[in-house]
């Protein structure tokens, strides 16, 4: 067994046909062919059902997935490892970042990374976490900081802290204690990060709790940003919801009261990579600097608990 054949297995397992994997791999169709048919060989098994318009592959080929990805992955990265040594002195890091990276003490990762780093190029994505999430999946970006939940298929998690999320108010007295979810399905809401809609983690999460009362939740008005959402609830227009970080930042405007729910809710940033996949050095290193910036910075408070 060797890693061409592995990759050509992984490259017709992908794209679904030995010629289309022949032209990602930029090699002829019927070496494709010719290294898979090497590998039922030595398997003694049958990797992909032949002679349909595309590759069926077998569970004997499902199973061997994440093993030669794991091989194949690790051979590469001990080449990029010996290339760019301890140094990391070129490469190139893709890693995405939740939307309000910022609330998170995170605005100065790129900086801190580039400064110890300076030959990799970076690639920083921050859109929300569903999309990121959908990203890595892909194999677009190799590794994340995101919010869950997500749709975890194909992917490692590994959770890190939990942030509790608050009702935000401008009209709410203050006397008032803990919302509950029919309270907030009776109010005018203003939710951000439009595009992603209920994909969005902290939806779903408010989402969920609502069909288990038998309710639904409309907002009033959608935005994309919190900042947009806080100016309208700082004006009386509507309510919102956010997490404890961004309420305790200093740009939190002051008009607006926060609440616990009566049912504590709370969004977990997790460390989310493929699975099966390991991660470029220059990648891997800035999720370890992500991963300890977060646990050095995150306040004590009850709201937020770390995760071993």
């Amino acid at each position: 067994m060797t890693i061409t054949q592995l990759t050509a297995f992984l490259a017709a397992l992908e794209h679904g046909s030995f010629t289309a994997a022949a032209r990602a791999l930029d090699m002829t169709q019927a070496s494709v062919s010719e290294l898979v048919a090497r590998l039922e060989r030595e398997l003694d098994v049958t990797l992909f059902a032949r002679g349909s318009r595309r590759l069926v592959p077998s569970a004997a080929a499902l199973e061997l997935r994440p093993h030669a990805a794991q091989a194949v992955s690790a051979v590469q990265n001990g080449i990029d490892t010996i290339q760019a040594l301890a140094s990391l002195d070129r490469g190139t890091c893709t890693f995405g970042v939740l939307r309000n990276a910022a609330y998170y003490a995170l605005a100065d990762l790129a900086e801190t990374f580039h400064h110890r780093h300076p030959n990799v190029r970076l690639r920083l994505v921050g859109i929300n976490s569903a999309l990121v999430a959908r990203s890595i999946a892909a194999g677009e970006l190799e590794a994340g900081l995101l919010v869950l939940p997500i749709d975890e298929d194909g992917l490692d998690v590994h959770p890190l802290f939990r942030d509790e999320v608050l009702y935000a108010s401008a009209t709410r007295p203050a006397r008032r204690g803990p919302v509950t979810i029919d309270e907030v399905a009776d109010a005018k809401l203003v939710l951000y990060d439009a595009f992603a809609g209920w994909d969005d983690p902290t939806r779903r999460q408010l989402a969920e709790r609502a069909r288990l009362q038998g309710r639904t939740i409309e907002p009033a008005v959608e935005v994309e940003h919190v900042e947009t959402a806080l100016s309208l609830v700082v004006a009386g227009t509507a309510d919102t919801i956010v997490s404890r970080s961004v309420a305790e930042s200093e740009g939190f405007p002051a008009g607006i009261r926060t609440f616990p729910f009566a049912e504590p809710m709370h969004d977990t940033i997790a460390l989310v990579q493929r699975e099966g996949v390991l991660l470029s050095p220059a990648t891997r290193r800035i999720a370890e600097l992500a991963e300890r910036m977060l646990r050095e910075r995150i306040p004590e408070h009850a709201g937020r608990t770390a995760l071993d």
